[in-house]
């Protein structure tokens, strides 16, 4: 006797399932269930949205969105929502910013890293922004205040304290000391 092979999810099918209190992503056509974010989580998130979107509305420089779902790959499908993502205004699609899931990489993928959070699927999400085109993926982890920036070129770099966030390719004019995302409340 055989059994059949699961039925994997598609990007459609996933954007139908009702909300819920918990947190969803789709990997490679499978639902992932995780806890929502804890109250500094948030609040790092809310920061570090808030400098790109006061960067992005000056400059005329693109969308700023928090946990608004990317399709990253098809056959099977892969949706992941950063934490923070912008979206450059040269890749906002001619029908405007879409009420489902976006059909493409951000260019700035956020993730913070949670408690819960192990190493491997850290790395996993980093991998599959970088693998759809996303040109920049900032890891936040909380516990060391530090933040790793992978670039689409492969290069990675650790930043801390007075280090700046930058980046003129993907982020033109854009700069924040990594300590100023970590001041305390």
């Amino acid at each position: 006797m055989s059994i059949a092979p699961a039925q994997l999810m598609t990007a459609e099918s996933f954007w139908l399932l009702p909300e819920g209190p918990i947190r969803r992503a789709l990997v490679r056509g499978e639902v992932v269930e995780t806890l929502p974010p804890g109250g500094r989580h948030g609040m790092l998130a809310l920061r570090i949205g808030a400098r790109l979107q006061q960067w992005a509305e000056a400059g005329g420089h693109g969308v700023v969105c928090v946990e608004s779902g990317f399709v990253l790959a098809r056959n099977p499908d892969t949706v992941r929502a950063p934490d923070v993502a912008f979206v450059a205004a040269a890749h906002i699609p001619a029908t405007g910013v879409p009420d489902g899931f976006w059909e493409q990489a951000p260019d700035l993928a956020v993730e913070i890293v949670s408690p819960s959070e192990t190493a491997g699927d850290a790395r996993e999400k980093v991998r599959d922004f970088l693998s759809a085109g996303a040109r920049l993926v900032w890891e936040v982890h909380p516990r060391t205040h530090e933040v790793l920036v992978h670039r689409a070129a492969g290069s990675i770099q650790a930043l801390s304290g007075d280090d700046l966030l930058q980046d003129p390719d993907v982020l033109p004019a854009f700069s924040c000391r990594v300590a100023e995302i970590f001041a305390p409340y």
